[in-house]
């Protein structure tokens, strides 16, 4: 499918829409800015706040604002919407239960020309390990005008995990999100469960392992906790999964699956590719697919260990 806008660009649009029906639906920015911010701040500046630089700060007031009544959401980059304000999303939103959508852009390597500072390694991680939060990893703008539609009625806090950059659309205007995944190509046993950006690497790595008489399964699951129930049963029948995320391995996506397999007694072999922790934080500046060679998840790394683990 073609391009539309960024998922940025699509979510905030969204949102835009939503603050044309209801006043109590208010944006608060981190010193952020983008199009659909933009046009949102000039139609609807008694709904929209910049915080400035302060990420930690924006949580607490979007929480005050959200016990007033309000529909809040937060956006900043990701890696400080998230890691630098843990503690009081622990507070505010997991032990409170104060309910926020937290978009958070520039997840895994979004930022590749900024540094590890930049980089969101271990948000699944930290995220999923913490009562009333729902995350979602977006896929495409698609999925994040539908998400934006989903968060205005969540009744806990919802972190949406946008991408920087802009892939092609995978999904239609009618598809349906509320499962929490969706199995985007049917294999011959064997799945690779993908989330966020590395779902497109999926597709990909899928038809060039197609082109070597390997024909295996793509899932794209886009929502933490999973959805336990229905995902066991799409899973169930496979003989090899391969969970492939742009994070570190403990606690993220591949981790997420093996907890549920276990925990329904389902024992089918799980490779996980992801980043080693071994190999720490990186110094490269040579675009996202140069630091994702560092830690072997580059195209060719990936498709090599399927081969080898699928035979």
């Amino acid at each position: 499918m073609g391009n539309k806008i960024s998922q940025r660009d699509a979510f905030w649009t969204k949102v835009y829409g939503l603050m044309t029906k209801d006043n109590d639906v208010i944006v608060m920015t981190a010193d952020m800015g983008a199009p659909a911010l933009d046009k949102i701040r000039k139609d609807f500046p008694g709904q929209f706040v910049n915080i400035g630089i302060a990420e930690q700060n924006a949580i607490a007031v979007a929480s005050g604002l959200v016990l007033e009544g309000k529909k809040v959401f937060v956006y900043a980059i990701a890696p400080f919407i998230t890691l630098r304000c843990i503690e009081l999303i622990r507070v505010e939103n997991a032990i409170m239960n104060i309910p926020l959508t937290i978009v958070g852009v520039g997840v895994g390597f979004g930022y590749e020309d900024s540094g590890p500072t930049h980089f969101l390694l271990e948000d699944l991680a930290v995220m999923r390990s913490m009562p009333n939060i729902t995350i979602h990893s977006i896929t495409d703008s698609i999925m994040a005008s539908k998400i934006a539609e989903i968060s205005y009625d969540f009744d806990h806090t919802n972190y949406v995990r946008i991408d920087r950059h802009t892939p092609l659309d995978i999904y239609n205007d009618n598809h349906d999100f509320t499962q929490g995944f969706s199995v985007l190509r049917e294999g011959d046993g064997s799945y690779i469960i993908s989330t966020g950006i590395m779902t497109h690497q999926a597709l990909k790595i899928a038809e060039r392992l197609k082109e070597s008489g390997i024909n295996v399964g793509v899932i794209d699951l886009y929502t933490l906790p999973i959805n336990e129930k229905p995902f066991v049963e799409a899973v169930k029948s496979a003989n090899k999964l391969v969970s492939l995320e742009e994070h570190f391995l403990p606690g993220g996506l591949g981790s997420s699956i093996l907890e549920v397999l276990n925990d329904n007694s389902v024992s089918i072999p799980v490779k996980r590719l992801g980043l080693s922790i071994r190999d720490g934080y990186c110094y490269r500046y040579g675009g996202r697919e140069d630091v994702r060679n560092y830690y072997k998840l580059d195209e060719s790394n990936i498709e090599e260990r399927i081969k080898s683990f699928i035979g």
